[in-house]
Parts: structure tokens; C-alpha cells; sequence
């Protein structure tokens, strides 16, 4: 805000009415920059000029004086505002749109000098957007709330766009790994709780869209009544026993979105409680290092989800999405899942006729939502008419005798579909074949719908031929063939006759003026006629407008069974397209149960096989895993480069696949279901944190080793090459052997420690696995195939030599490695530190200490007797000369 705000009252009467009314506006939106309408832009004044100006990168002018200095000012058209929207947005700030909230003619009716009424109608934040240029189509975007109450965490989150709203409680340690799951646009936290922010691992998650709110609104009383009255119930028991934290998140939740859109509420279905022990928990580093929807580069591309989606609307993709971020852990509810698929996978006729017709439905939830907030348009209504349109069509292809009864997942999703006739047909009625985009453009409505509509647009549309009619029909009355009806815009429509004739017109009409040539008369059928020609376009566009509300408040009366329609249609778009992946990618039903088992045959990682494929660069070698009873926990080795991380990651792939319903890579599975998902696979740091690589690997491993249990798939991979090599052995045997005697879990665990190995004999649960490859002239193969066994050595030289280092320096290495190996690695360091000149002294005078360890050193001995505080100056300069005195001596030993 400008300087002079401090001393506004003083200024008061050098301020303009305009600028009154911002700096108004502006003071009660501090915290946003303000959008205010000024006819077809949006102006920025002050500080948010200057801010908007370099972060849109758009020049920066200025428009008057306040308090003597200049105002800064810059501006965006309003037909491209949403693109300038979503770049302030993507850059942390929000913003508060204020529009004219009256007509500019009714504001000089108050005087000359009046301002037209202005009004902040939204603020737009990362977690409130519903525009569809501003959204991804095939990505949710949550608003989630973080609330703690009795000692007791819990999550809701809300994506206004589709009105999905959805409530969790959390143990302390699972906050981190449940925001990246959902991955919010925006986190609302009480500003009590700000300071804990790092702790919870809050701030990282949320890629800092935090906005803090007084705490009172995180009261869970006034949550429970909020979201009473919002469903209009008078308990919440039918939608599930929500705890305070719940209650408390769940409240302060809706509270924000009808502050930010201004009272109104997009249409929200009831919250559901998701059981902790429902999904699979993941967490951020395991998401991370799987790249389930996203690669380490933060691309969508080269991803789980991108190499998976195969649906053919925004709202399946988003569905998808959704599943793969909260595997399930319910044996029934995947089977269920995996039954909608397998119908699917019974003929590629009905599949294509399915999906032919999802291609033609709309995103009805974000349709409706953008009607709800009062943000919608014509081809809103018309998208919810044709795709609501496509139920009955979609109920048909399943009466196809070829596909056998549909299992009960697509049944229910039929159920669910609805019948909308009614709604379409009125619909289909009222809207014209060409739509504006906004309402206020007109024209939409649709011929014969309305009647006085046709007849104010025949009057707005054919205003000569009515002026024609007219003066033909004075013509016949009056005898004068000259007679002609015309307009100017000081007398408007007239009658003109030249003088001669003029006597010759009747009573009825009104004599307006004289000319030389020419006498002007009135009428009152003119001026009705002009005053219907005059106001009718103006009339029609109200009448329009009517009618859209009208229509608008119909449809949001259908809002329930709208969403519900939309889900069905989701989730049958999400089935058929997994069986067309299924189909296309020769994948395999799993078989998923509640027992510990896991075995996968034949086994392929979809990433790196669907990259293989596009680059034609031959087949991805497939691989079995089986970890059961005495191999629970196999012990990896083999060289880099040989596919052990790609083997560990695959494993870890199928398994979430076969869990969130879908068929998998390989030839068969059987999976028993896995509770926890962890991964530690990767080198990275946190710097900002001050955490190192081995660091960050040390914190991961510790979150594993203290969650797992017996039910839960671990992929560990290199554990302990980030330190000294004893260090990290010892590490990495200790890490083992944990696993394998207190979380009991299944694991595989790859490593370059072959000394690792040993542990097969004293641990009845673990398993040596290696990578095979073959030496061949010299050169090293890798097969990519994992069998029995342990590796012999790494060949980490002849991975170097692959990836170019000079060849000085692989034939130093090679002799390096050859005296290592010609005898005990402790005489072999002693010998190779002998070849270096940097190590060779330190290296004698350990040699000195160890052989002579006895002998007693007088200068160290000397120096053990000072006190240098009893000294005098003196004493201290005749210290000096002994003590180089005895260092010559030592020196010359």
C-alpha cells in the first residue's frame, strides 16, 4: 500500500472519490493484490502495481497523484485476465477481483462526478480456482485443511471445481505422507500451529501454499453446525463419526471457500471419512523415488500415471489419478475393481463403444460448479445437456447379450448414471445451436422457446421492415406517395412530407418541425414503435439473462444426481480403460488376498518397458520375485548398470497396481495385500534443511525401519554408500538384519557390500539374488536377469569405462584394484599408500607410532607440565627456547 495510507484522514479531501473507493477496498483485501475493474481492465495502483508489473512482465505506469507523489499503475485486459490469474497464482500471490457492480448510466443519474459501485466479488487463490484455463483438466486440485483438536490431528480437503470433499484423522506421523498424497493446491492451517510447520513436514508438501487463519475458525463446534446447515441435516451420523479434529478441519474448510467466494458455495457433495487403515500409506520420499505421477524432474511425462492413462475424459484421468496416489487395502473392494476391468476385457467392440461415447461427454463436475459459483455460461448448460444426454445411450450398449451381466461395480455405476430426460429435453429446448461463451453476450436462447423473446429480437433484428411497413401503411392513409418515415437523433423516428401535402395529413399527426422544403410530423405509432425498436435489444438481453437463471437454478436443483452421474461415468471410463491398456500391453489379472505372499512371474517394469518400446530398442527382460516363507527378504547383488533398481522399483509398480484395481505386467500375480509401501531408492539431498545425501538416506531408512511391519513391501537400494565403507557396511548388516528380525516384512534390499551375503546362513527368512552378466572379450554384458546366487565383484571399472572415463584413468584403476586384491586388503592399502606421495609421510609416521609405541616423546611430555596462566614473561620466553630445543631433538630421531 502506498506511503500516505498512514495519513489518509488528513489527505482526506485531496483524494478523488475513485481513489477513496480503492484505498476502501484495498484495506480490507490487504494480503491480496486487487484486480479492480475500470471498464475493460483491470487496474493495479501502489505497491500491487509495482509487484504485478514485474511479475507479469508488463510495463509499470501511472495515473495521477496521491499524496503528492505519483500513483504507479498497470493493467490487464479483462477478456485475457485469467491468463495473468493463473501466472500470479502459480508465483504465491493471491488475488481479490473487484468488478462494477452497477451500470455506469445509473451512476451519472447520482451527478456527473459519481462513481460507479464497486465490489470484491472473489479471491482467487491456489486451492479456489474453477476455471477450466486455469486448471488441469486431468489433475484434482484440493484445498485441504490441517486441524489439530484434543490432542488429535485430522485432514479434510475440498476440490471446489468438483465438489469431491473428504475428511481423514491422522497420527502425527502420517501428516507428511497424506499431504503428498493428495498433493493440495493450497493447506489452510491455524496460526497457532504455524510454528510446527517443519516439524510435520507441512511446508515441503505444500510447495509453500500455506495460508494461516485465526484459530477460532478450527473450533470443531462450529464446524459441526457449519456443515449441518450446508447439507441441511440435523445430525451428521448418516455421513460417518467424524472426530472434533475432523469436525474442526471439515468446518474451517468451508468457512474459507464461502470467504473467498464471497457467500456463494459451489454445489459440495456430503464428506466422506476415509479410514486410516483404507489406502495404502506411502510416503513423500517413496512417492518420490517411484515417480507414481510425476518424474524427479517434476514432469508428467516418463511417470506411473502417464504410462497407465488410457481414459478419454478429464474426470476419468483425474479418477485415475486419484486411485493411483491411495491404493486400497481391501481385498473385496480391489477384486470388485478388477472384476469391472476383466468385463471390459471381454470384446474391444463394446469397450470401443464405450469409450466412443465418453469422448463425447463433458466435465460435468466442473461444469456444475462453475454454475454454482455463479462463474458458468451457456455452454456449461449445453455440456451438462449432452452428456447427461449420453446415459440412456451408455445404459444400452450393456443390454449387449455378448457381454454377459455386467458385475456389480459397473451395475451400481449404471444405478448411478440416472435418469435425466426431463432435464434434457427442457435443456435441448432453450438452448440455440451456436453459444456465446458468457451469458451476457446473448443470443443463446433458442427460437420458439420463449415467445415475447422472438418478438422483441424481430423488433431488435427487423427494425427496417417494421419502419417500412409503417410508412407504406401512412402512404395508403394519407394519399402522398412522397411520404417517407425517418430519424435523426435529436427529433428519432419522424414522419416527412413536403409542404404542399401537409394539410393533407389527419389529426393523428404531430407536427414537429418545419423546414424550407419539408414539414416533420409525429406519431404515436411511431414512437411506440420507436420506443419497442429502442429498447429491445435491451430487453431481450434481460429476457435472455432470466431465462439462463432460470435454467442455471434447474440444473443446480439436478446438482446431486449430476455428481453422481459424473462419478459413474468416471469410473467406468477409468475401467474400460485399464482393460484397454490390459489388452493393448499383454497385463495380467492379479491375484490380490489378504495373506502375506508375493509372487510375481515374469515380472516387467511399465515405465521402462513402454520407453523400450518408443525408443525400438528390443524387448524388456521380465523377471520372477517371489517373497514368501524362507525368502521374504532377498539380498540383491550385481554390478550398476545391471537393472537391480529397476527390478526393485517394478515390484514395488506391480504391487500398486494390482491395488488400486488394475491388471499388471506380468504373467501372473499373486499379492497379499501391502499396507505400507517404502522406498528408499536414489541419491538426493535437502540442503535448505542442512541435511546431506547420506543424511536424507539416514532419515528415510529410519522412517522404515521404525513403520514397518509384516504387512508392509520395503525396496531398499545401496543402503550405506553415502559414508566411509566399514561405516557403511555395518549400517547396511545391521539394517538387515532388523528387517528381517523385528518388521518382519517383505523386502528387497540390493547392495554392493557382497560381504552381506554371509547372512543367508543365519537368517532363515533372507534370500541371495544377484543380476547376471557375462564377460565376453574383455567386456562386460549385462543380461538384466535376476537369478539365484550372489555376485562374485561390482565391475564398477567397467561401468567407468562405459560411461567414458579416460582411459589413463581406467588403466590406473585396473592396477589400483589388481594390488588390492593381491593380498590382505590391510598390506595392500600399506603398498598403495606407499605409490602415493600425499599418503607417504603420514603414512611412516604411523608406522613410527605403531612400531615404537612405547618410546616416551620429552616434548610431549613437556608440554603436558605448562600451565600457562602461572608464567611469567620470563619463564615464558625461556619455555620457548626448550621447547625448540626438544622439537629439534624429536626432528632428528
Amino acid at each position: 500500500m502506498p506511503k500516505a495510507r498512514a495519513n489518509q484522514a488528513a489527505d482526506a479531501p485531496k483524494i478523488t472519490p475513485m481513489m477513496a473507493q480503492y484505498l476502501a477496498l484495498k484495506e480490507a483485501h490487504s494480503d491480496c493484490l486487487l484486480f479492480y475493474r475500470m471498464g475493460d481492465f483491470y487496474e493495479l495502483f501502489f505497491d500491487d502495481a509495482v509487484a504485478a508489473a514485474a511479475a507479469l512482465d508488463i510495463a509499470l505506469t501511472k495515473r495521477g497523484k496521491h499524496a503528492g507523489e505519483d500513483i504507479p499503475m498497470c493493467g490487464v485486459p479483462v477478456h485475457a485476465a485469467d491468463g495473468y490469474l493463473s501466472r500470479l497464482i502459480r508465483k504465491g500471490f493471491r488475488v481479490a477481483v473487484c468488478e462494477q457492480t452497477e451500470d455506469p448510466a445509473e451512476a451519472k443519474k447520482r451527478g456527473a462526478k459519481s462513481v460507479v459501485q464497486r465490489d470484491v466479488v472473489r479471491l482467487v487463490t491456489p486451492g479456489t480456482l474453477t476455471e477450466d484455463n486455469l486448471l488441469d483438466a486431468r489433475r484434482h486440485n484440493y484445498l485441504a485443511s490441517l486441524a489439530r483438536a484434543a490432542g488429535e490431528w485430522a485432514i479434510a480437503w475440498l476440490d471446489i471445481s468438483t465438489g469431491e470433499f473428504a475428511t481423514r484423522a491422522l497420527a502425527d506421523r502420517e501428516i507428511a505422507s497424506e499431504l503428498a498424497r493428495l498433493a493440495p493446491g493450497e493447506i489452510l492451517l491455524a496460526d497457532r500451529l504455524m510454528g510446527e510447520i517443519a516439524e510435520r513436514g507441512i511446508e515441503a508438501a505444500a510447495e509453500g501454499a500455506i495460508t494461516p487463519l485465526p484459530s477460532v475458525r478450527f473450533d470443531s463446534d462450529n464446524g459441526a453446525r457449519r456443515l449441518k446447515s450446508l447439507f441441511g441435516v440435523a445430525a451428521l451420523d448418516a455421513f460417518g463419526a467424524f472426530g472434533r479434529a475432523e469436525l474442526a478441519a471439515a468446518g474451517a474448510l468451508v468457512d474459507y471457500v464461502a470467504l473467498t467466494q464471497k457467500g456463494r458455495l459451489p454445489t459440495i457433495r456430503p464428506p466422506e471419512r476415509l479410514e486410516s487403515a483404507a489406502v495404502v500409506s506411502i510416503d513423500a520420499a517413496t512417492r518420490r523415488n517411484l515417480e507414481l505421477v510425476q518424474t524427479l524432474a517434476g514432469g508428467r511425462d516418463g511417470s506411473l500415471l502417464a504410462t497407465i492413462d488410457r481414459t478419454v475424459t478429464g474426470p476419468g484421468a483425474r479418477r485415475l489419478a486419484a486411485d493411483l496416489a491411495g491404493p486400497m487395502t481391501d481385498p473385496a473392494a480391489i477384486n470388485a475393481r478388477l472384476d469391472m476391468v476383466q468385463y471390459f476385457t471381454g470384446g474391444s467392440e463394446p469397450r470401443g463403444a464405450l469409450r466412443a461415447l465418453l469422448r463425447r461427454c463433458a466435465d460435468l463436475e466442473r461444469a456444475l460448479s462453475r454454475l454454482s459459483l455463479g462463474r458458468g455460461g451457456p455452454r456449461d448448460l449445453a455440456a451438462i445437456r449432452d452428456s447427461l444426454g449420453l446415459t440412456a445411450e451408455v445404459r444400452t450398449l450393456f443390454m449387449d447379450d455378448r457381454l454377459g451381466g455386467p458385475p456389480e461395480g459397473i451395475a451400481l455405476a449404471l444405478d448411478a448414471l440416472g435418469f435425466h430426460a426431463e432435464l434434457v429435453d427442457e435443456l435441448d429446448r432453450a438452448l440455440a445451436a451456436e453459444l456465446p461463451l458468457q451469458a451476457r453476450d446473448g443470443g443463446f436462447v433458442a427460437a420458439g422457446y420463449r415467445p415475447e423473446l422472438d418478438e422483441l429480437r424481430m423488433l431488435r433484428d427487423q427494425s427496417r421492415r417494421h419502419i417500412a411497413a409503417l410508412q407504406e401503411r401512412y402512404r395508403e392513409e394519407t394519399g402522398v406517395a412522397g411520404l417517407k418515415v425517418r430519424h435523426n437523433n435529436v427529433l428519432g423516428y419522424f414522419v416527412e412530407i413536403s409542404p404542399r401535402h401537409a394539410d393533407k395529413l389527419g389529426a393523428d399527426f404531430i407536427h414537429r418541425q418545419t423546414m424550407a422544403n419539408a414539414v416533420r410530423f409525429g406519431t404515436v405509432a411511431l414512437g411506440e414503435l420507436e420506443d419497442k425498436i429502442g429498447r429491445a435489444a435491451e430487453r431481450a438481453l434481460a429476457l435472455e439473462l432470466e431465462c439462463f437463471e432460470m435454467l442455471q437454478a434447474r440444473v443446480l436443483e439436478s446438482g446431486a444426481t449430476i455428481l453422481a452421474a459424473a462419478a459413474a461415468f468416471a469410473r467406468l471410463d477409468v475401467a474400460a480403460a485399464l482393460a484397454e491398456l490390459a489388452v493393448a500391453e499383454n497385463w495380467c489379472r492379479p491375484e490380490v488376498d489378504d495373506g502375506t505372499g508375493f509372487a510375481i512371474e515374469g515380472g516387467r517394469h511399465p515405465v521402462v518397458e513402454a520407453a523400450l518400446r518408443k525408443a525400438d530398442a528390443g524387448p524388456f527382460v521380465a523377471n520372477d520375485c517371489r517373497l514368501d516363507g524362507d525368502s521374504r527378504l532377498w539380498l540383491l547383488t550385481g554390478p550398476n548398470m545391471a537393472g537391480k533398481s529397476t527390478f526393485l522399483r517394478q515390484n514395488a509398480l506391480i504391487a500398486i497396481l494390482a491395488q488400486i484395481g488394475a491388471y499388471v505386467p506380468a504373467e501372473s500375480a499373486r499379492i497379499g495385500v501391502v499396507d505400507r509401501l517404502f522406498s528408499r531408492v536414489g541419491a538426493s539431498d535437502d540442503l535448505a534443511r542442512g541435511r546431506s545425501t547420506f543424511m536424507v538416506e539416514m532419515v528415510e531408512t529410519a522412517a522404515i525401519l521404525n513403520q514397518a511391519g509384516p504387512r508392509s513391501l520395503v525396496i531398499l537400494d545401496e543402503i550405506g554408500r553415502g559414508t566411509a565403507t566399514f561405516d557403511g557396511l555395518s549400517i547396511a548388516w545391521a539394517t538387515v538384519e532388523h528387517l528381517h528380525d523385528v518388521n518382519r516384512c517383505r523386502a528387497l534390499f540390493a547392495t554392493h557390500y557382497h560381504e552381506l551375503t554371509a547372512l543367508a546362513a543365519k537368517l532363515d527368512g533372507l534370500a541371495n539374488h544377484t543380476m547376471r552378466i557375462k564377460e565376453w572379450q574383455g567386456e562386460v554384458i549385462f543380461l538384466h536377469e535376476v537369478t539365484g546366487g550372489a555376485a562374485d565383484r561390482s565391475y564398477g571399472i567397467q561401468v567407468a569405462k562405459l560411461a567414458g572415463l579416460p582411459a589413463a584413468v581406467i588403466g590406473r584403476a585396473q592396477e589400483v584394484m589388481e594390488r588390492l586384491e593381491s593380498g590382505d586388503q590391510a598390506s595392500a592399502a600399506t603398498r598403495l599408500a606407499e605409490d602415493l606421495p600425499l599418503f607417504a609421510e603420514m603414512l611412516r609416521q604411523n608406522g613410527r607410532s605403531r612400531e615404537e609405541p612405547d618410546v616416551p616423546d620429552p616434548l610431549d611430555d613437556r608440554l603436558a607440565t605448562i600451565a600457562p596462566d602461572d608464567l611469567s614473561p620470563r619463564e615464558a620466553l625461556d619455555l620457548i627456547y626448550e621447547l625448540k630445543r626438544l622439537a629439534a631433538e624429536r626432528a632428528g630421531r
